[in-house]
């Protein structure tokens, strides 16, 4: 018994698959996956993407699921793009935020001397307002880690998390 799921490719995207490296181009701009499993095929004829495999084991089946998620969400970022809403939080000290070309630093976290700062992923852009961070990409991978780094970097340490709930949060996602 056969697992197989297919994605379908819709206009304007342009899905090719040469040897294991999966490239999906589009309106945004182009992402490559390296999709190679074992026992794991893929096939793509131009209007659908299709993932099976033979083998019953627990783990090639999962393997087939996760490419179709990666495909779904390649064809989505190069056709509409990833967008994530973070809110700066502070009660205390107000939370200065500036870029420095691929890291964004936050001063006066905590009313602290020293800065943080946080990696933002090549591909990622970032857009500051007032109380507001706005990340914009095409991989949902890397605006997604870009978001974790920035959250990790205003993680509060030796203090009461119920008192200080100062830092920057994942308040959209989309």
């Amino acid at each position: 018994m056969a697992t197989v799921r297919k994605v379908t490719i819709p206009d304007g995207v342009k899905v090719h698959l040469d040897g294991t490296q999966l490239r999906v181009t589009g309106p945004k701009g182009q992402i490559s996956r390296n999709v190679r499993f074992p026992q794991v095929v893929i096939t793509c004829d131009g209007k659908e993407l299709v993932i099976s495999t033979e083998s019953r084991r627990k783990e090639n089946v999962a393997i087939v699921g996760t490419y179709q998620a990666h495909a779904k969400n390649m064809i989505r970022g190069v056709s509409e793009g990833f967008e994530y809403h973070m809110k700066v939080v502070f009660s205390h000290f107000p939370i200065q935020l500036k870029t420095q070309g691929n890291r964004l630093e936050i001063n006066n976290f905590l009313g602290e001397k020293k800065a943080r700062y946080a990696r933002i992923e090549e591909g990622v852009k970032i857009k500051i307002a007032n109380d507001e961070v706005v990340l914009n990409g095409i991989d949902r991978e890397l605006v997604g880690t870009t978001a974790a780094n920035i959250e990790h970097a205003t993680h509060i340490r030796d203090r009461d998390p119920r008192v200080f709930q100062d830092g920057v949060y994942i308040v959209q996602r989309g």
